[in-house]
Formats: C-alpha cells, structure tokens, sequence
C-alpha cells in the first residue's frame, strides 16, 4: 500500500511517501519558512537499499496553497508521483477537530466544511491543513484521502479535566473546553514505548513531553490521554519557542488597557512574540543554549524558567496517574538537548525519576533508556514520526472501505 502523508504546519509543510507493506519512505521532504522572503524546499527520493537522491530548491514562496503545489511539482518531475492513480491513500495531519472528530475520517465535503468551522479554534494551523487538503484533491481527486486529527488522541480526558471554571452555558454555546495539541505524536510515542517496554499499549501509564517550538506534556493512563497542558488553543501550557503557555487571564486584559494595542494585537503577541523569544529574543532552543553558555543571563532565565514549568506539570501529573512506567521525551528539544532533559529531571529523584548522566548525553539516533539504575521508572527518548503514525491510522481506515473517489 503506497500512502502520501502531508503535514502543513504554520509556517512548513513536511511529507512523506510511505510503501507500508515493505516499510519504506520513497520519498520525504519539507518546504519551511514560508511567508519569509525566501522559502527552502529540500527533497529527498529513495534510489534503493542504500543510497537516496536529494534536492534543495529556493524560491519565495508567499502562502500554503503555493508551498504545497511546490511540492506537488517536485513529485512529479522527479518520477517519484508521475501517476496520481498509484496512491492507495494521502493522509493529512490536522491540528484541531473540535468535538466533531473523535477518530480519523474520510475527507468528503462535509468533513470540510465541519474543519472550516473550527479555524477560530486553531486560526495559524487549519487554515494551513485545509490548503493542503484542498491541492491534494485537485492532484488525485480519485485517491482516497483521510484527516488524522491531533486532538483525537485527547478526546479521552475525563469531563472533570477538560472543562473550565467559567459559566457552563459557554461550553454548551461556544464548545470551551480543553482539546489538547500534539495527540499524533504523543499517541505514536505511546505506542513506542509500549514496545520498548514489552508492555501492552492498555495498560502502560506513561508522562509523554513532547518539546519543539510547541511543546506540551501528557498524562496517560493505561494507554488514553487523561490530561495534557495545552488547552482550548495551543497556546496553554509550557513555555514555547514563541508562545507564553499558562497566564493570568487578566494579563490580556492589562496590556489592552494600559498600552496602545488592541485584543488581535495582543493576540498575536502572546502566541508570536512571547516564550523563550519574548524573554531573550531567541525563540529556537539551539540559539538560546548558545547565547546563555555565553554567559547571556536573560538566554539562562528563559532556560530556568522553561525547564520549572516542565517539571512542574510532570510532578501534576504524577498525582493523575496511579503510576509511572516512564517518562518520556520526544520533539525535536525532546529528542536532540541532553541539557534540556537533564534540566527537567533535576530534582525529582524523590519522586523516583533518577536520570544517568552518562547515557543522557550519549549522542544516538534511535529510540533509548536514559534512566539511572535507581530509577523508579524508565526515561526514555523516543524520536517522534508524526508522519508514520498518520500512515498507519490512514491505513486501517482505507482498508475498511472501497476506493471511492475524495469528494463525497
């Protein structure tokens, strides 16, 4: 079975071309800094066992639409895609599914129509997941094409965790509520560390933290989201490359008062301007270890200040689950910051998390256990493939109906 994953982030769109029976990545590639003056498309293709072909192209490249007909192009000119008709299915990443996506659907209309109406919930990424949805219809509107929804995975968390302590009638109206972000990859790295483990997937109690410039932690409970740190939006929780995470929801209403902008302005602010680069001007982790190993003090602060959050929420959630089989690190902080993971470990040895320092700050590129011999859990590193888990949910979906064509 070949299947084309898409993954249209805010400012990036990665993909890859799965052949799932024999386990292969014919082809992966990602377009980033899209709206900058100029974008960068890099393109890797399969050429057999051991070797592949890659391709870096740059252009500018204004909007989603563009970067993904971009993309469309170098499939085709490079052989990989010459006929659409050979995709058994094209999976898409989609950030927010309200309440109306509990599990993966098959893109008809209405499924299009039901996403545009969560873009209030999510307005930096839908917008992007539907462009990519929208030109990949037009590029095989004959292949079967399923929405993996990133809330999906959270729609387990109990009534008493996702609801806020505001008037009811606004949940009943409006659907305020916690959703949760990043579902994809904690629910792949569940599934990861159940084979790690050699634990059933049902019964593994895991805190899943998956850092990149957005970041959040979950709590699983015999393999279901109980909780997890982003909210309504992804702008709750932990501290972000450029996002504030947790404040006081007066705060907004401060900064409308007493300076000049209006509520979009301080929007903005608090999800672009706000994290780790509204405290130091850095919003990309490798630049702020950097400046702050130089001796930049507002660089440490921001490290000191992300790494407390993240230990805070793991304690939290520690009192959720009713144990811990391990604690998890993904993303691409996650997985590459070995002062970062130390950092978020220190001082919880009462807690039974001891890290081994040694094995922490061993350079590797496959999935790993970190934890130090008196441990009370695992630690374990784990390298996220949001874009696999969406293959195989696609997989399973498409395997349940006939080949029909994108468009109900």
């Amino acid at each position: 079975m070949k299947l084309l994953v898409l993954n249209s982030g805010s400012s990036s769109v990665k993909y890859k071309l799965f052949e799932m029976n024999r386990g292969e990545v014919q082809a992966a590639g990602k377009l980033d800094r899209i709206g900058e003056p100029l974008s960068r498309l890099t393109h890797r293709s399969r050429l057999d066992e051991h070797a592949e072909a890659e391709l870096i192209t740059e252009q500018p490249i204004a909007e989603h639409h563009q970067a993904l007909q971009l993309i469309v192009e170098m499939l085709r000119e490079t052989r990989i895609l010459s006929d659409p008709d050979s995709l058994d299915g094209i999976g898409h990443r989609v950030v927010h599914g309200g309440e109306c996506f509990h599990e993966p659907v098959i893109i008809t209309d209405k499924v299009i129509t039901a996403i545009s109406k969560t873009i209030p919930l999510a307005t930096l990424h839908n917008p992007a997941n539907l462009a990519g949805i929208r030109v990949a219809l037009d590029f095989a509107p004959l292949v079967p094409q399923v929405a993996v929804f990133d809330t999906a995975f959270h729609q387990s968390i109990p009534a008493h965790a996702y609801h806020y302590a505001i008037p009811y009638a606004l949940y009943e109206k409006l659907q305020v509520r916690r959703y949760g972000f990043h579902g994809i990859s904690h629910q792949y790295v569940t599934r990861e560390a159940a084979r790690l483990l050699q634990l059933e997937e049902n019964y593994i109690n895991l805190v899943s933290i998956h850092l990149g410039n957005g970041a959040s932690v979950t709590a699983v409970l015999r393999g279901r989201s109980v909780d997890t740190s982003m909210g309504m939006t992804p702008l709750e929780g932990l501290m972000m490359g450029t996002r504030c995470g947790d404040l006081d929801p007066s705060i907004p209403f401060y900064l409308e008062k007493w300076t000049d902008e209006d509520s979009e302005q301080v929007e903005a602010l608090l999800n672009q301007d706000s994290g780790l680069k509204g405290v130091c001007g850095a919003s990309d982790m490798r630049e702020v270890e950097r400046l702050a190993g130089e001796g930049n003090e507002r660089a440490q602060l921001a490290i000191d200040m992300y790494c407390y959050r993240i230990r805070k929420y793991i304690g939290s959630y520690l009192a959720v689950l009713d144990q811990l089989d391990a604690l998890v690190f993904t993303g691409g902080i996650g997985e590459n910051s070995p002062n970062i993971r130390a950092r978020c470990c220190r001082g919880l040895e009462h807690l039974g998390i001891v890290l081994d320092e040694d094995a922490n700050r061993t350079l590797a590129d496959h999935n790993r256990e970190v934890q130090g011999a008196t441990s009370g859990c695992k630690i374990l590193v784990i390298r996220s493939d949001e874009e696999l888990e969406i293959a195989r949910q696609s997989r399973r979906l498409i395997a349940r109906i006939d080949r029909k064509p994108g468009l109900a």
